[in-house]
């Protein structure tokens, strides 16, 4: 339902912040997020990354020390199951739900189903792979595997998002914050062409195992199982290589030729967010440390409140476009598909 400008729903927005072990749940919830999302280790999440996520032991100590604060826990469960393997990610599920979870994000829709059946009370959040960006397509998932809320994917221009909330029948939510994919989220095969991995199951586009980096007489050089992604100068800062955010030579030409290193930053549209009745605000990176939790989450907590209490006044401050500065990509920021001033 949309209000009058200045005014809010009366609905709570969530923060929710990106967990990729205990310490950086501990500093989420320290820093003010409402929720956290995590993942299980092994290929039943797409962070799967060597060192990070919980196991069934962790997950529980998680999910205990959230309600004590009256925070919650959602698990991830959002890759999508290897035929032959279904069991694998059943089982997870399965530990969602005895660690006490209070929601679980998935894309697949054979786990969907089986959660509805075997944990009817556990809500079911539609994972941005997904990829639902109608309201025919959030009423299929309501209607069939009794979705609650659905992850709009970051394809999406604001005034979309507005005309999707005026008939949707699940709570929304927003990425905020954090690294940007030039594809449709989770469905990428760029990188596999040159890492021969799925993305989508090893949890990074390009696996530590095929990065190299080399200094050679024309600068750093870095390359994914051989194939050079980028060349940086003394005075440049070296971004971890993927393939889509790598410069190439076009013609003459040497230059960013799919998408620049760069992070998605929406401060600067939230009245328009709480306006809309969006239920949730999400932070990527569930791959990064604990202080970046810590410092995003900081920034949009103290954004969020000051937005609720005046949103007439609310505007973005030096000090918070400055810390986040310091964890974007490339060290610059964009509205995404939010926005499209060409249009």
């Amino acid at each position: 339902m949309i209000l009058a400008s200045g005014q809010t729903s009366g609905r709570i927005l969530e923060l929710v912040c990106p967990a990729g072990s205990m310490r950086a749940l501990t500093a989420a919830f320290e820093a003010g997020a409402d929720c956290v999302y995590v993942g299980l280790k092994g290929q039943t999440n797409a962070r799967n990354f060597a060192g990070l996520n919980f196991d069934e032991k962790t997950l529980a100590q998680a999910t205990q020390y959230a309600h004590q604060l009256g925070k919650k826990v959602y698990v991830a469960i959002n890759t999508y199951a290897r035929q032959r393997h279904l069991d694998v990610w059943y089982r997870a599920i399965d530990m969602a739900h005895d660690a006490g979870a209070d929601a679980l994000i998935m894309a697949d829709i054979t786990l969907l189903d089986y959660a509805r059946k075997q944990y009817p009370g556990l809500r079911r959040h539609l994972s941005v792979q997904g990829a639902a960006t109608n309201p025919e397509a959030l009423r299929f998932y309501q209607e069939q595997y009794g979705i609650v809320r659905a992850v709009l994917p970051r394809v999406l221009s604001i005034e979309q998002v507005e005309q999707l909330m005026e008939h949707s029948p699940v709570e929304i939510e927003l990425f905020g914050f954090g690294s940007l994919c030039v594809m449709l989220e989770g469905h990428c095969a760029l990188s596999s062409y040159a890492a021969g991995e799925a993305p989508n199951l090893q949890g990074v586009c390009s696996p530590a195992k095929a990065v190299r980096w080399k200094t050679t007489h024309e600068g750093l050089e870095s390359r994914l199982n051989g194939v050079l992604v980028d060349r940086f100068g003394e005075s440049e800062s070296a971004g971890y290589p993927t393939i889509c955010k790598g410069r190439f030579r076009v013609g003459e030409d040497m230059y960013y030729a799919i998408e620049e290193p760069t992070s998605l930053n929406v401060l600067a549209l939230l009245p328009k967010i709480l306006q809309l009745g969006i239920s949730a605000i999400k932070i990527e990176g569930r791959q990064r440390s604990p202080a970046y939790v810590a410092q995003v989450t900081q920034v949009w907590r103290q954004a969020i409140d000051r937005c609720r209490q005046a949103p007439g006044s609310y505007r973005v401050l030096p000090l918070w476009k400055n810390e986040l500065d310091k964890v974007a990509e490339g060290n610059q920021h964009t509205f995404g598909a939010y926005s499209r001033p060409w249009k």
